[in-house]
């Protein structure tokens, strides 16, 4: 069986760092640490459950350390975990097993999230779907935040079955919510006025409206309960926050759009709005029929 090392990047994970790093010890020959400067005992905790320890300046999300981290691994395939994260029992005999004869150079893995208690299984969260295992060669990171990984070779895919899941110990409050998004939007404003766009009114309609729409109509988050109407909103609330940040950017200018204006682009949004209510509707109804009609408006 191949060799394979395990990569965390930690940024004041000393709580949660003992359950990532235990849940891979059955099936890593190496687990590399890389401490993003830390205020708490990150670094002495990873050391004190055998793990490598490296040094990473702090940069404000994780993937301008992600290719320092991977460089820094001794074996020729990679795991990248993140602290916050536990590889399941089942998940851990999968690995092992495509390692006895790798069919691809890359491998995505669906990522379970567990947000405010509950594993959100709509609601755009699942499969969530993450380039985590691969030959150390094969994948790489640009420094913009959130990007897709740049790969090398052949794609493989495990089933989007919950055994075969990373468990991500995502948001546990709305104030850690509220302070990522904080940070996240921040870098995305800038990120967005570096690459040219300007600021314009419609988008503090259009954006949040559509991050909405996305996430419980198109997503199904009504699935999900209160918990998914409620990410859902959130989720619309940190688009609307990054175009606000690009217009403080720039000023707080003055574009004075008129009333019909704003008038004319809620209602567009409304057709939106009515033929994926409509369409949710109907689905729970399980009447194809008033479907096809509603749809048509017959």
């Amino acid at each position: 069986m191949a060799k394979i090392s395990v990569v965390i990047n930690a940024l004041n994970e000393e709580k949660n760092l003992p359950q990532a790093i235990a849940s891979v010890k059955g099936m890593a020959d190496e687990i590399v640490v890389v401490d993003m400067q830390s205020q708490d005992k990150t670094a002495e905790v990873a050391r004190s459950l055998g793990a490598k320890v490296f040094t990473h300046e702090k940069t404000g999300y994780v993937e301008p350390a992600r290719n320092y981290a991977i460089s820094k691994a001794g074996n020729p395939w990679v795991l990248v975990l993140d602290a916050d994260e536990e590889v399941p029992a089942k998940l851990a005999q999968k690995i092992k097993q495509i390692l006895k004869s790798p069919k691809a150079d890359y491998y995505r893995i669906p990522r379970k999230n567990i947000i405010f208690g509950h594993w959100m299984k709509h609601s755009r969260w699942w499969p969530d779907y993450n380039i985590r295992l691969f030959r150390k060669n094969a994948v790489s990171w640009n420094e913009v935040i959130h990007s897709v990984p740049m790969t090398q070779g052949i794609g493989g895919a495990l089933d989007d079955r919950e055994e075969y899941a990373l468990v991500h110990h995502n948001y546990d409050s709305v104030e850690a919510y509220l302070e990522r998004m904080n940070r996240y939007s921040t870098l995305h404003a800038g990120l967005l006025s570096k690459e040219g766009y300007k600021f314009s009114w419609k988008d503090l309609i259009l954006k949040p409206s559509n991050e909405f729409i996305s996430r419980y109509f198109f997503g199904e988050g009504y699935k999900d309960g209160i918990h998914g109407l409620a990410l859902s909103l959130l989720q619309a609330f940190s688009e609307l926050t990054v175009y606000l940040k690009i217009w403080q950017k720039e000023k707080f200018t003055d574009q004075g759009p008129k009333l019909d204006e704003v008038v004319s682009i809620i209602r567009e949004q409304e057709k939106d709005l009515h033929y994926w209510l409509s369409d949710s509707l109907f689905k729970q109804s399980g009447s194809l029929g008033d479907r096809i009609r509603r749809k048509l408006k017959i």
